[in-house]
């Protein structure tokens, strides 16, 4: 039961709230890599001003886009583009032309890029895949991952209505959000989270889909792999490889960031900047007790990812000193 609040964790998608600075820009030290998707620009359901908050704290060497992120499947039936969004292609491309490597692996939301497999745009590359060595050796395939999900590759027009229906609950998270602030009720519930964490087929697509994409990797001889397209970030061990999920950019704001020692780190962006990373691999039971954050809210996302990051033995272990307490 616990499993998906610790795989993945739901943000608001409220109004942007300007970021609280934890450390000076001066002396902020860069990441090596940045890994987004499903931004779905073109979008009224977009978290472009959180977006651009989080690129602003998170130099990087370089910046892997991974997949949906322009969605010309709502632009058909709509275009809601805000200077928000204008200012990240614009962000996008400065870093490209300052000579950070981009990347842009186009998902089924923009799959039209795919037929530019292959060509530079103002410096950024496009490619339908790609396999980044991390800089402790670890080579990770960076893909969308729509060719793992059978409705998408066989039934796009379920693809379509369900795509609708996932609009329409972020719009409506977006007035349930507005009441509950009124109503000075702290905490942000959504509902598509909930459906994810409770609805028994949605809990097994995202398995399906995990196993899926984790089986072609081993198949190639890889390390990992860096998806996004089911909107359910995670960093997990599965069947002995790492599985890593951006999530999204639309209900839970979240991105994976790569350290210069290799580390991978999921963000949960909430205008905070996040407590240090702690490595894939490893138990983490000897964390120093001053790096943990005072405030109860920051230690609790700290916990979450700490347990996300666990070895299975370790996790299990944790639970049943729980149980015997």
């Amino acid at each position: 039961m616990l499993m998906f609040p610790l795989d993945g964790m739901m943000m608001s998608p409220a109004s942007h709230r300007p970021v609280t600075p934890t450390r000076q820009h001066a002396g902020m030290p860069t990441v090596r890599s940045v890994f987004l998707s499903d931004i779905h620009l073109g979008t009224r359901a977009c978290q472009a001003g959180r977006l651009l908050d989080f690129l602003r704290e998170h130099p990087a060497e370089h910046l892997f886009l991974i997949g949906d992120i322009v969605d010309f499947w709502s632009m058909s039936r709509g275009i809601q583009w805000s200077p928000d969004q204008n200012t990240i292609i614009q962000k996008v491309l400065r870093r490209a032309r300052h000579g950070q490597k981009v990347v842009f692996i186009p998902g089924n939301h923009d799959e039209a890029l795919r037929e530019y497999d292959g060509v530079s745009f103002g410096e950024i590359q496009v490619a339908t895949e790609y396999v980044h060595q991390t800089a402790d050796g670890r080579r990770f395939l960076l893909v969308h991952g729509d060719e793992f999900d059978q409705v998408t590759r066989y039934h796009r027009w379920v693809a379509v209505l369900g795509d609708m229906a996932y609009n329409g609950l972020v719009r409506l998270n977006g007035w349930i959000s507005w009441v509950r602030r009124h109503l000075g009720r702290s905490g942000y519930w959504s509902i598509s989270g909930y459906a994810k964490r409770k609805v028994k087929k949605a809990l097994q697509f995202i398995f399906d889909f995990e196993h899926a994409v984790i089986h072609n990797v081993r198949n190639r001889g890889l390390d990992g792999v860096i998806c996004g397209h089911i909107h359910w970030a995670a960093i997990k061990e599965v069947d002995g490889l790492t599985y890593v999920n951006c999530g999204d950019w639309v209900d839970s704001c979240t991105a994976i960031v790569e350290h210069h020692d290799g580390r991978l780190e999921l963000i949960d962006w909430d205008g905070v900047v996040q407590t240090p990373p702690q490595p894939v691999e490893g138990a983490l039971l000897d964390a120093e007790p001053n790096a943990i954050p005072n405030a109860a809210a920051q230690a609790k996302r700290r916990t979450t990812q700490i347990l996300t990051w666990r070895p299975r033995w370790v996790a299990r272990s944790v639970a049943l000193k729980r149980g015997a307490n």
